[in-house]
Parts: structure tokens; C-alpha cells; sequence
């Protein structure tokens, strides 16, 4: 029960839908239990001797009884699938908004650790289940429940002693049923954990079709894809081995009581104690009587289906952000952008330290620069600023103020961001460029584009700006949508700027023209640069090196040339004529 207590915050806005379907499944269960009544009191008009007019006329009105019946049967059924289908799926799209605006919340670190594949079969193909639960087995169970209780009124109110005799198979049905949930939802959940890898591997598949082409792994992959879809198969053949066990079981057990019924009953009817219409409506009944069970024993499978799949969309609603408001966070607005760093440690792993002890100070408006190895935490830094991630200790301070005593979403528009790996939507160039400020005009747009230096080769595209980039803007080379992504870093024209080897897709060129608009850029901002080319960072007003997550040098270009260390070495590597060295 507690799946189902944790979806009821989402089916009470539907209440109302679901009153209804369920008083129009209390027609229809009226109505099923109508007809056998009704056969009942034919066979007693004809067995019975009275006038003809009258027979005649009581089985007129019968005959016309059943018909309205049968339409009042039709018109619920149909209200009773509708309504509960349509109440099913609003409930499942709130689920579905609610799932993904909770996925929004976590933390960098939550994604890290699982695969993109898995999670969009968690709200896709597990939150699809859910409608089973609710417009399939909730509807049954309640139809079936009230049919149950019914007609168990009905055939002890006719035969008491014949009535006890259909219990007879009950505990081995109840037992049955309580068997199968037990043994049936692991399976079943284990089958939705196989889809999902599935969903992972052929994700990742897609999303790596260059390099599987590229490396001529199409034998390798087909492989291990088959290897996963044959795994899901093996699973989900598994549960339904049992399933396809449990549905006949429940029919031979069931069974067993219409052969107690007519074994006790036919003898009833020939001692004269129990009349032949009794015993005609006590076999109809009967058999709507187990109906009930077998439905609820076949809706059992997909009910443990969806409290399978429910399980697991719950480990993700459960799932709390690592970064999130404190309690005493304020909104801020636009800052001057100093940014202080004390004593700074962080690490991804336990036991594995990437920042040890960072202390610096950028004042508003100037340019720092990190420099280094690959892999001394130099991203890592940059990461900490807009609070992907939180320090294991010291504090980061903007304007004076604990990052962490600043709602999220506040201090985040203070910065833009240019990362290394750059990432464009499936939509047009204009909308990835809005993506940076969704109401700034045309000639905002404009300017922005110019001043990355991407005007030129946009004009040149089949639809200029309104031109599709395609999949993570496959369409484009990698210098094109580095500059794209700075354009959308401009209009953003926030007071904190960093860039993270922004420059690193693009030609010496294209570069140098990018480095010209963005020096204008960061006039009036606090930069933090991170580059590869040292070229690029010389006038920085505060250069940082680090080494194994330690500073090692700070200070200008000049000085820490003269200071013959790691940063000179650097330079020296990278100076023309010579050989870059891998860092």
C-alpha cells in the first residue's frame, strides 16, 4: 500500500473523475447482477402454471426489462473505461511533470552516476505502468469487489447451506492470489530494470554512431546490444512463466466450486429443497461469482507490474537534492562580482582530494586565470562558483557573501558560463542563442552573434538563424557552435563571466577575433578564464597554477616568469617552434 498512499497526491486533483467512474462501475455491477435475476423469474413464469395472457405479458416485460439493462450495461461500461482512462492518463501526466521537474532539482552529481538511458525509462516506460494501475486494476478491483459482495448476498438469501458450499475453494484461491504478488513483483521489476538498460545502451549507442563507425565496432556493439534486448526477453519470459502457472491454477480451483454446486445442489433440487429456478439462477450466479476472482487474478499481473514500476519511480521522487536553498537563503540582485575562495577542499571521492586548501580573492572586474595539468581541479574550481557542487569545506564567498546563503536560481543568473564541452539543443540556432536571455530583441541577438564572431558563417546557412543544429548540434562544426555557445554567454550579460577552455574548438583565427570581443566583454565583469593556450590568458589580472589540486604559483604573467616554476615551463612548452608536451 504504500506505492499506492504515495500516488494519492496525485490522483485527488481527479477525485471527482473518479467518483464518477466508480458510480458508473456500480452500474454496470448492478446490471451484471440484474440478468441471472431476471433468467431466474422467466424460468419460474414458465415452469410455474398460471394464465397464458399473464405469462405471456410477464415475459414481455422480462424481455424488455433485459433490454434496458443491457443499454444501462453498455453506457456505464463505456463511462466506466472513458472516465477512468482519461482520469488515469491526466494523473499519469502530472506524474510524468512532477518526475521530471523533481530530476531538474538534483544535484550534477545525481546524473554522474547513472545512465541518461535509464532515467528516461523511469519516467517513460515505468510511469506507463502506472495507467495500467489505474484505469485497468482499479477499476476491476472495484467492479469485481462490489460484484463479490453482492452476489454473496444474493446466494445466501436463496440458499444458505448451497451458498457455504461455494466457499469451499476460497482459501485456495486467497492463498493463490497472495502467492503470486509475492513471488511476481520482483520478477517484474527486475524486468523494468532490464528495459531500462536496454534504453541506456541504445542511448548511448546513438548518441556514439560516429565513433562506433569510426572504430568499426558495429559487430561489437550489435553484440552487447542483443546481449541486453535477450537479457529483458530472459526476464520478463521469466515473470510471465509464473503468470501463465498462476491464471490456470485459479480457473481449476475455481472450477472445483460449480462442481460442488451441482454435486449438493442436484440433489437439493431432486428432494424438492431447493425449486429449479433456484438452482438455474444459483449456477448463473455461480459463475459470476468467480468471475470476480479471475479477473482480480488476471489484473494481478499488471497490478504487480505497477507497483513494480511505482517502486522504482519512487526511489527518485525520494531521492533528496545534495545542492539545495538553505532555509535562511535570499534572493540577490545584480552583483559587483568579487569572488573569495577560503580554504577551499573538495573531493568527488572519499579519499580521493582534488582541491586542497584553495584560497584566492578576484576582485570586480578583474580576469583570473587557472592554469595547470590536466586534472589538478582547475574545472573543479570553476564548478564550486555557480554551485554544481559544494565544498567538503571552507567557504565561497561572492561579494562578501556565503554562496550557500543565496537562493540557487538567483545566484546562478549572476554568471555565464562557456564550458569546453559544448552543448546545443535540437532547435534552431536563434533558440540556442535565446537559451542565454529568452526576451532580448533581434538586434540584441545581433550583437551579441557579432561580437563571438559567428555573424558571418550564420548569414551562410540554408535558414540563417532559423536553421536546425540538429542533436547536440551535430550539424555544426566545432567552432561553430563554440562561438554560438559565447554568443549565448554575451547576451546573458551577466556580471560574472567564466570560460572554461572556451576558446579551445576554434582556429587561431577565429580565436583571436573571439579573445577581441570578449576583452571588451569582461570590462566591466569578473572573468575566470581556464586555457590550454597561455597565449590567451597573458593580461589576466591574477594568474593561478596549480598542481595535484594544490596552488603552487600566483601571481601575474610577468612575475611568474620570472619565477622560473611550473607556469615558465608551461610556456616554454607551448612556444612556437616547439613541440606541445601531453600535460
Amino acid at each position: 500500500m504504500k506505492e499506492f498512499k504515495a500516488l494519492l497526491r496525485f490522483i485527488k486533483p481527479y477525485k471527482w473523475l473518479l467518483v464518477l467512474a466508480a458510480f458508473c462501475m456500480l452500474l454496470v455491477t448492478i446490471m451484471n447482477m440484474s440478468g441471472p435475476w431476471l433468467i431466474r423469474n422467466l424460468i419460474k413464469t414458465v415452469t410455474v402454471g398460471t394464465s397464458s395472457d399473464f405469462n405471456l405479458h410477464k415475459i414481455n416485460t422480462l424481455t424488455l426489462a433485459i433490454i434496458i439493462i443491457y443499454i444501462l450495461r453498455a453506457v456505464s461500461q463505456f463511462g466506466t473505461n472513458y472516465i477512468s482512462h482519461y482520469a488515469a492518463w491526466k494523473i499519469l501526466e502530472d506524474i510524468r511533470r512532477h518526475l521530471y521537474d523533481h530530476l531538474q532539482k538534483l544535484s550534477i552529481k545525481y546524473f554522474q552516476d547513472r545512465q541518461t538511458g535509464e532515467l528516461m525509462s523511469r519516467v517513460i516506460n515505468d510511469t506507463r505502468n502506472f495507467e495500467q494501475l489505474l484505469a485497468h486494476a482499479i477499476p476491476t478491483i472495484v467492479v469485481n469487489g462490489l460484484m463479490l459482495i453482492g452476489i454473496s448476498i444474493i446466494l445466501f438469501t436463496m440458499n444458505m447451506r448451497l451458498a457455504f458450499y461455494t466457499l469451499v475453494p476460497m482459501p485456495i484461491l486467497i492463498w493463490l492470489v497472495l502467492k503470486f504478488s509475492k513471488i511476481s513483483r520482483p520478477l517484474f521489476k527486475n524486468s523494468q530494470a532490464e528495459i531500462a538498460k536496454v534504453n541506456s545502451i541504445l542511448q548511448d549507442n546513438f548518441s556514439g554512431i560516429k565513433e562506433i563507425k569510426a572504430f568499426t565496432r558495429e559487430n561489437y556493439e550489435s553484440t552487447r546490444t542483443w546481449a541486453r534486448i535477450s537479457a529483458h526477453t530472459k526476464a520478463i519470459l521469466y515473470a510471465l512463466k509464473f503468470s501463465n502457472v498462476f491464471h490456470p491454477s485459479i480457473q481449476f480451483v475455481s472450477s472445483i466450486g460449480t462442481v460442488v454446486v451441482i454435486f449438493f445442489g442436484g440433489r437439493l433440487a431432486l428432494n424438492g429443497e431447493l425449486p429449479l429456478e433456484d438452482m438455474v439462477a444459483f449456477l448463473l450466479y455461480l459463475n459470476v461469482f468467480y468471475q470476480p476472482i479471475l479477473a482480480l487474478g488476471q489484473i494481478n499481473e499488471g497490478l504487480q507490474q505497477a507497483l513494480a514500476s511505482a517502486e522504482r519511480v519512487l526511489e527518485i521522487i525520494k531521492e533528496e537534492p545534495e545542492i539545495k536553498n538553505s532555509p535562511d537563503a535570499v534572493t540577490i540582485s545584480r552583483v559587483r562580482g568579487q569572488i573569495e575562495f577560503q580554504g577551499v577542499n573538495f573531493r568527488y571521492v572519499d579519499n580521493i582530494p582534488i582541491l586542497k586548501d584553495i584560497s584566492f580573492t578576484v576582485k570586480p572586474g578583474e580576469t583570473l586565470a587557472l592554469v595547470g595539468p590536466t586534472g589538478v581541479g582547475k574545472t573543479t574550481i570553476a564548478n564550486l562558483i555557480p554551485r554544481f557542487y559544494d565544498p567538503d569545506s571552507g567557504e565561497i564567498m561572492i561579494d562578501g557573501k556565503d554562496i550557500r546563503k543565496i537562493e540557487l536560481s538567483s545566484l546562478r543568473k549572476q554568471i555565464s558560463l562557456v564550458s569546453q564541452d559544448t552543448f546545443l539543443f535540437n532547435g534552431t540556432v536563434k533558440e540556442n542563442i535565446l537559451y542565454g536571455r529568452s526576451d532580448a530583441s533581434d538586434e540584441e541577438i545581433i550583437t551579441a552573434v557579432k561580437a563571438a564572431n559567428a555573424f558571418g558563417f550564420i548569414k551562410e546557412l540554408e535558414n540563417g538563424f532559423e536553421t536546425k543544429v540538429g542533436e547536440r548540434g551535430v550539424k555544426l562544426s566545432g567552432g561553430q557552435k563554440q562561438r554560438i555557445s559565447i554568443a549565448r554567454a554575451i547576451l546573458k550579460d551577466a556580471p560574472i563571466l567564466i570560460l572554461d577552455e572556451a576558446t579551445s574548438s576554434v582556429d587561431t583565427q577565429t580565436e583571436q577575433l573571439i579573445q577581441e570581443a570578449l576583452n571588451k566583454l569582461k570590462e566591466d565583469k569578473t572573468t575566470v578564464v581556464i586555457a590550454h593556450r597561455l597565449s590567451t590568458i597573458q593580461k589576466a589580472d591574477q594568474i593561478i597554477v596549480l598542481k595535484e589540486g594544490v596552488i603552487v604559483e600566483q601571481g601575474k604573467h610577468e612575475e611568474l616568469i620570472d619565477q622560473g616554476g611550473l607556469y615558465n615551463q608551461l610556456c616554454k612548452a607551448q612556444a612556437p617552434g616547439k613541440l606541445v608536451e601531453a600535460l
